[in-house]
């Protein structure tokens, strides 16, 4: 341990009190070293074919850079700053080179298959056995079988695409801070909530500004898009958020050429490795087969939601010019009429919704059902974080021994990439003894992110229902994390889980927020403490499924989109990303947004966040995980026998096994696409 350098101490969990960007190069300079004296080891030639001989010290070496490298990845996401970001991308090049050199190493790939084809195998176990297999797949998919004049170039796209995928990333949250409108004058805020207004009164006053503030940052503009009865306020915002990061803006921030070059790389490497398409490459690693399964899957999905979604457009159309006097109803006019609308529909609106959900009563509530399905307890806790906002909790069994832990960072700020995601701080394994004392597991940890508004004033941070919702998706890839059995690397928590599979564990935790007995213990009304009412609640419930045509379609759209760009669309030729995406919209949507809508420039799932030729995988676990929650409502939403049997045969078995194996042990047959109908009310 080098306690000097926070970064090289892996004793326990990170040191982000004593973090500086100057301890990050050197950090990773040392764990590179180390990591390619295992690799050395491993390919000599004296070193046995054998599990323990190779394979775990590569893992040793492997695990702490990547430990550090996250540390180091997860402040650039959520504390960006200039001193950091600099250092951030002067040693990505060196990171990606590294893991581009492993996955080329054809000595190291000679190993695997030297152990795959020994007579070790058979003693491994099952775990051991599927991360040789795919260690062997993604040797492969690494390049170790290209010639090696090839290699090189191989290395170099792998180089050049993670710059680029940073660089959008940084681009789109620069374009995003670069906008601020201050209005003086409220009587253009009509409309707009006065919780929100308190909260763009404080970003003023913060700027030392008169009057209120409104940003891009999805906390201060929804409001405005959803309440706001200023029209033309509306469309100088809308404008501003769809055309970030593109050629309206500051030409550094263009992500244009960006992606033209994502493209061209991620086409030109895939080829390299025999695929046709970027596409295929990228589905070699899911559960889906080929682009043809997955958009006639998008296809048939897309028919069955395109008579609501007319019906939903019809239906807000008329209203608008009806009710709003909008008679030609556009895009920075959908979310505002949309409300309206449910207001005169269900007699309830968000904000009225809102008031009953405060943080800790939310959280409250959340941590109730994990004890309720699991039996597990969650507990705040004590350790360094990067931000006073960020909160540390230890999840315990009932003998009180510590299962896992998570970091809990729930608010937006300028230096936080939007969005809400989970990421990994430590993973489960087993530790060898090097002592004697026996084997321990570690213990995993995680971070849960989201961009919610954080409190103003003396009052709690109130959440609508959807960002409830939300906080249980992102709880639920937690527990995907924190909850496996696995103890080897490689297959342990979402490792080694198939992409189009991994939403599963999340969109399932979306469901319980649905459910009156899940619900009432999340609620407190911020003024009275009052309970949520039953009355509102069925008012909420009967407008579950309000505009789940338009909304299904919207998906069906993103991710068709990503799917073809990856697939049959020619990076090289004349047309653009947004050419097809138009095409795209002709055939999909029931409403077509204005030209200057620049909506691939801040696709960041696909182009910077993992999500390439991937994004359908949305739509594909919906499937797994309403059918999963299916067996809930056979049985009981808070059986705790189901939950059990959830957490064995989903959660904790990681990417040991197939995800299709782990669904149909947990269901006893094959997904069908029933439940998620059901549940859109598509049925």
């Amino acid at each position: 341990m080098n306690s000097s350098n926070p970064l090289l101490d892996f004793s326990g969990l990170p040191r982000f009190a004593e973090f500086k960007p100057e301890f990050v190069t050197p950090a990773v300079d040392q764990l590179l070293a180390d990591c390619r004296a295992a690799v050395e080891h491993a390919m000599d030639a004296a070193t046995p074919a054998e599990w323990e001989a190779f394979v775990s010290p590569l893992d040793d070496a492997n695990e702490k850079l990547g430990r550090a490298w996250g540390q180091v990845s997860h402040l650039h996401s959520v504390m960006d700053s200039p001193e950091l970001r600099e250092v951030y991308n002067a040693n990505l090049p060196k990171i990606t080179i590294y893991y581009a050199e492993l996955g080329q190493n054809e000595a190291l790939f000679g190993k695997f298959k030297a152990l795959a084809a020994g007579a070790g195998f058979a003693a491994l176990n099952t775990t051991q056995k599927k991360i040789v297999e795919n260690e062997l797949r993604d040797f492969r998919l690494g390049g170790a079988e290209l010639p090696a004049e090839q290699k090189e170039r191989f290395m170099a796209i792998q180089e050049e695409l993670s710059g680029l995928s940073a660089k959008f990333e940084e681009n789109l949250l620069d374009a995003t801070n670069a906008f601020a409108l201050y209005v003086e004058d409220a009587a253009e805020l009509a409309g707009v909530p006065d919780d929100e207004l308190a909260a763009m009164r404080q970003a003023a006053e913060s700027d030392g500004k008169p009057g209120w503030k409104i940003t891009l940052h999805m906390p201060s503009y929804l409001p405005v898009m959803q309440y706001a009865n200023n029209r033309a306020l509306r469309e100088t915002l809308y404008r501003a958020y769809v055309t970030r990061a593109s050629e309206f803006g500051k030409a550094e921030l263009d992500n244009t050429p960006l992606i033209a070059q994502i493209l061209k790389l991620r086409r030109e490497a895939a080829q390299m490795l025999g695929f046709k398409s970027y596409a295929e490459e990228s589905l070699a690693t899911k559960m889906a087969d080929t682009p043809a399964e997955v958009l006639k899957f998008l296809s048939d999905l897309g028919a069955r939601a395109r008579p609501y979604a007319e019906k939903d457009f019809a239906e807000l159309k008329a209203f608008a010019a009806a009710e709003l006097g909008i008679a030609d109803l556009q895009a920075w006019d959908n979310a505002y009429a949309s409300e309206k609308l449910r207001v005169a529909r269900y007699s309830f609106s968000d904000q009225e919704v809102k008031q009953y959900f405060p943080e800790h009563r939310v959280l409250a509530g959340l941590f109730k059902l994990v004890e309720t399905l699991y039996g597990l307890h969650i507990r705040e806790d004590k350790t360094p974080v990067w931000h006073p906002d960020v909160k540390f909790y230890t999840l315990a069994d009932h003998a009180g021994q510590k299962v896992g832990q998570f970091y809990l960072d729930l608010y937006a700020r300028a230096s936080k990439r939007g969005g809400a995601w989970m990421d990994d701080v430590i993973t489960r394994r087993r530790l060898r003894s090097i002592d004697g004392a026996g084997a321990l597991t570690q213990t995993p940890v995680a971070y849960l992110n989201c961009n919610f508004a954080p409190p103003v004033g003396d009052k709690p941070a109130l959440f609508t229902h959807d960002e409830v919702i939300t906080l249980f998706h992102e709880t639920g890839h937690g527990l995907h994390h924190l909850l496996t059995q696995i103890e080897e690397l490689g297959v342990s928590g979402i490792n080694g889980v198939e992409w189009d599979a991994v939403e599963l564990p999340s969109q399932f935790m979306e469901n319980f927020c649905w459910e009156w007995d899940v619900l009432k213990n999340l609620t407190h009304h911020v003024d009275t403490g009052a309970t949520l009412p039953q009355d509102l609640f069925d008012k909420m419930l009967a407008a579950k499924n309000f505009q789940s045509g338009l909304g299904t379609l919207r998906q069906i759209e993103f991710s068709s989109f990503d799917m073809r760009l990856h697939d049959d669309f020619d990076p090289n030729g004349d047309r653009s990303a947004m050419d097809l995406l138009n095409d795209i919209r002709k055939e999909t949507a029931v409403m077509l947004p204005p030209d200057y809508n620049r909506f691939p420039n801040n696709f960041s799932h696909i182009f910077a966040g993992g999500y390439g030729a991937g994004y359908y995988s949305y739509k594909w676990a919906e499937v797994l995980s309403a059918d999963a929650y299916a067996l809930f409502e056979e049985n009981g939403v808070l059986s705790p026998e189901v939950g059990h049997r959830f957490w064995s045969e989903i959660l904790a078995q990681g990417g040991a096994r197939p995800a299709l194996e782990s669904f149909k042990a947990f269901r006893g047959r094959e997904p069908t696409i029933d439940a998620l109908l059901r549940h859109n009310g598509m049925a």
